[in-house]
């Protein structure tokens, strides 16, 4: 995505009748979010005395973390990409049998770009887990809150990304790699989803217990 737009100027266009950026630049951009609170998790535990123990470990969580939001960034951008190439089959000539093959199969080769492009945001997800769940464990205490935020986040970023795997994968006149594809994506995101859920889940007791 362009990161010299404001935030203003990403939201008008998000809300604008333009189909981009969309749902799967969305999540990608929630994982991204997900990742720059670990990272601030990790720069609010760096160079504290307290947390002198973990002070190493925290500072390769949070150069994992960087690099994992430059992928979340890149993928935001891939999204808006993919959805224009499939626009842009679809508006190839057709009034020829010969027309008619050619644009089906760029219609089709694009719509299955367009599914690989969320799934490796649900891949990436699942990659993220265990640095923020680490972060929550051993991080600044004050700020497991914030841990929690971005384990949510991951998860709206894994279900968004599945939402797209799903209406590109259905779309596909290959219905048997579709469906292959897609159930793949559905495991990855289930296991992002559970890991998140229980991770949260010890974050609020801890939470009611401090």
């Amino acid at each position: 995505m362009d990161l010299s737009k404001s935030l203003k100027n990403y939201f008008e266009e998000l809300s604008s009748n333009s189909p981009t950026p969309g749902g799967g630049n969305v999540a990608a951009l929630s994982g991204s979010l997900a990742c720059s609170l670990g990272i601030m998790v990790c720069n609010l535990t760096i160079g504290k005395k307290k947390y002198l123990e973990v002070e190493e470990e925290m500072k390769t969580l949070k150069s994992n973390l960087e690099s994992l939001n430059d992928c979340f960034l890149e993928l935001a951008a891939k999204d808006n990409y993919a959805f224009d190439q499939v626009m842009s089959a679809f508006k190839l000539p057709k009034e020829t049998d010969e027309q008619k093959k050619i644009r089906s199969g760029k219609i089709e080769e694009a719509t299955f770009a367009a599914a690989v492009v969320p799934s490796e945001v649900i891949e990436t997800c699942r990659k993220a887990i265990p640095y923020i769940q680490t972060i929550s464990k051993k991080g600044n205490k004050n700020s497991v809150s914030d841990a929690g935020v971005a384990l949510s986040l991951l998860t709206t970023a894994a279900e968004g990304a599945l939402l797209n795997v799903i209406i590109n994968c259905t779309s596909l006149t290959n219905k048997t790699l579709g469906q292959e594809f897609m159930k793949k994506s559905e495991i990855i995101c289930e296991e992002v989803k559970n890991i998140s859920g229980k991770l949260i889940s010890d974050i609020k007791s801890r939470l009611y217990n401090s």
